[in-house]
This record gives structure tokens, sequence and C-alpha cells, in this order.
């Protein structure tokens, strides 16, 4: 059985590298170091949320064969509006991804220089980060390879790495188990947690993957009888996903001061208290953490350009790879002459979180189109629990909104 499942592992896995990034688990630190396991339940909410849009990304994929941007652009008929949410998904998702890239490989190099140190290089009074080059080559050569099964066979390696190093240093804290299960099912809201929640939220649930999962799917199936398998995976893999992100709460929980910023910081908290192990691994599984991103935001943003312009060609020809090398390059940039990683990641976050409902209102949209799904069209019980999911991202967007600008 397991072994016909690694068989089949594949799309979903990607889209848990994907909300595995550097911003999860920055999120998931702040939220353990401040709130301890009170926040596990929005971590459960969240990932009961990207199960349920996810499959009805996966399921869009195969049966119409079609990208999601690529459906979005047949569907609307009227010119404006047609135009007008093609740029907005192009802006969400394209120049939202450039911006997350410098942040994805700046989290990878904290991992890297928690274990190795700082690689500085001074040119003309700018600081250069060495790492960020050494990132970013790892990541265009697996792009650039163009073979989907040879990614999509590195990225779940990474994956099951980040897994096992996450929750080896989980386990290494000996947290309480009840406690965790208080956390877990009774929700709690604790003074100035709101935007916390919402990153969480946010950070899991992430708007660009519900375009590359629909992407990958077709890559890997292309038969009705495939969405079995490409359920299975999709909730395996997510639920994986979550755990990971429940783990570095745990972890974060443990320590007991909260002067922590970042997981690297964690790291350093943890190795006096558990040992250079737990350091280790945690660092280990923070820079799969940011090469698993750096290489699915980009490759993210190709697909969605691709749908959006009516490009034709796949992973090898010069447009999509056009795009995906523009990103990696911006991301390598912008993060080795030291923007601040934590700066970056926020503005991801909170881009991520507004947008969310709109791709998600879309989406359930297109999910009720016969003329797109034919008989695979959401039942009535998904469209309910659909619609309570946007209805929540609704709620806490627009309270999100209202404590930034400090109207609550």
């Amino acid at each position: 059985m397991i072994k016909n499942w690694f068989k089949n592992i594949g799309p979903g896995t990607l889209v848990a590298a994907a909300f595995i990034g550097p911003g999860t688990v920055t999120v998931c630190t702040l939220a353990g170091v401040n709130f301890g396991f009170h926040l596990l339940w929005a971590m459960l909410l969240s990932i009961i949320a990207t199960i349920i849009l996810q499959e009805m990304a996966a399921r869009l994929g195969i049966i119409s064969q079609k990208g999601l941007s690529e459906v979005i652009k047949e569907e609307i008929k009227i010119p404006f509006l047609k135009h007008f949410v093609t740029l907005l998904i192009l802006a969400a998702i394209v120049v939202g991804n450039a911006s997350y890239e410098a942040g994805n490989i700046s989290g990878g190099i904290l991992g890297l220089e928690t274990i190795f140190g700082k690689s500085i290089l001074n040119f003309n009074n700018i600081s250069i980060n060495l790492m960020s080059f050494v990132i970013g080559c790892i990541a265009f050569v697996l792009l650039y390879i163009g073979n989907y099964k040879f990614l999509e066979k590195a990225l779940v390696t990474l994956v099951l790495l980040m897994s096992i190093s996450f929750l080896i240093t989980a386990i290494v804290t000996k947290p309480d188990v009840v406690e965790i299960l208080k956390g877990l099912f009774i929700p709690r809201f604790p003074e100035k947690s709101l935007l916390t929640i919402i990153g969480l939220i946010g950070t899991t649930v992430v708007p660009y993957n519900l375009f590359l999962h629909a992407s990958l799917v077709k890559e890997r199936w292309n038969k009705t009888e495939d969405l079995k398998l490409a359920r299975k995976d999709t909730i395996v893999s997510i639920i994986l996903g979550g755990f990971v992100s429940m783990a570095i709460i745990v972890s974060a929980a443990a320590i007991p001061f909260s002067d922590i910023t970042n997981a690297a910081d964690l790291a350093k908290g943890l190795a006096p208290l558990y040992g250079e192990f737990a350091k280790y691994f945690l660092a280990l599984g923070l820079f799969a953490a940011g090469i698993t991103s750096a290489i699915t935001a980009p490759l993210a943003a190709a697909y969605v350009a691709k749908g959006c312009l009516g490009w034709r060609g796949g992973l090898r020809s010069k447009k999509f790879r056009s795009v995906w090398i523009i990103i990696l390059v911006l991301g390598v940039v912008f993060s080795s002459i030291g923007i601040k990683p934590i700066d970056i990641i926020k503005f991801a976050q909170v881009a991520n979180g507004m947008l969310l409902p709109i791709i998600a209102g879309i989406l359930l949209w297109i999910m009720n189109k016969k003329s797109v799904l034919g008989t695979f069209i959401n039942s009535k019980i998904q469209n309910i629990i659909g619609f309570v999911i946007l209805a929540i991202t609704l709620f806490l967007g627009a309270k999100g909104i209202l404590k930034v600008f400090n109207f609550i």
C-alpha cells in the first residue's frame, strides 16, 4: 500500500512544498513563541480549507485538461471583466511571486547560515550574500532541465527531508500531548492573536497553489479514472504539510523566551535547551522549505502567464522559461543585497491573505459549470463547505485590513 502511494505521489506534494516556505515557517514560529499551542486550531482549519480548495483545482485540471487561468479566460464572456480578472491574476501571481521569491531564497539562506555561518562579499560598499547564488543555481538547474517527472522527484525528496527535520525537532522538545490536543480542537483567541491567525491561514491557503495544482495534475494524469489517485495524493500530501507546520509551532512553543523573530533564531534558541542536534535538524528543514518554495513560486508564475497569455509549449518553451528565469534572477538579486527576509515575507503573506477570497470565489463559480466539468461539478456538500471557507477568508481579510489601519 505504501509502495503504491509513493508510486502515485506527485502534484499534491509540490503543493505542500509550495505552501511550506519561509513565510509559513516564520508565521508558525511566531505563533508558537507568542501563543504556545493555542493557535493550532487555526492551522487545522487552514489544512481542511486547503484540502477542499486544492481538490477542486486538481479535479478541474484533470477533467478540463487546462490550467485554471485558461479556464477563467474562456468562461468569462464579458470582455471588460475578462481583461480585468486576467490582469488581476497576472498582478497577484506573477508580480506577487516575484516579491515572494526573494523571501523564499532568503529563508533558505537562514537555514544554510545556521549551519555554515555567513558568507558575505563586499563590493563597492555593497554587501552581497553568496548563499543567494548557491540556492539560485540549484533552483535554476532543477527548473531548466524541464522534465516534470525529474522535478517532481527532486521536490518530493526535499519535502520528505523537510518533514523529517521539523517533525524530529518537535519530538525532541517532548511536548505535552494533552495541551496539543486542546490547542487543536478548542479554538481560542488570545489577545493580539488576530493577525497571526490571519497569517496562518493566508500562508497555508495560498492562491497561486490553486493555479499550480490545476496545471501540474494534467502533466501527471489525463483520465477521469485518475481522479481517485489525485484526491488521495492531495489529501495525504497536504495533511503531511499540515503536520510539518504544526511541528514548527510545537517546537517554537518550547522556547521559554519571546525575543524570536525568525526560524534561524528558533534554531539558536533550541540549541542550548535541546542540543546542537535540534539546531541542525531545524536548519536543514528551513533550507529545504526555502529551496522548494524558490522552485515552485517561479514555476507557478510561469504556468499562470502561459494560461493568461495563451502561450503554447511545455516546460522547455522559451516564453515559459523566460518567466521563471526573470523571477528567479530578481529573487537572487534582491536577497543577495540584503533586503530583510522577514519584511519581504510579511508583505507576501498580507498580499496572499487579501487575494485569496477573490481567487477562491472564481474557483467556486467555475466548479459549478457543467460546460466545463460535466458530471464532475461540485456536490451540494462541497459547495456549502466551499462557501463557508470563502466566508471565513472574507471575514478574516476584512478584519485584517481594519486592524492594519487601526480601525479596530
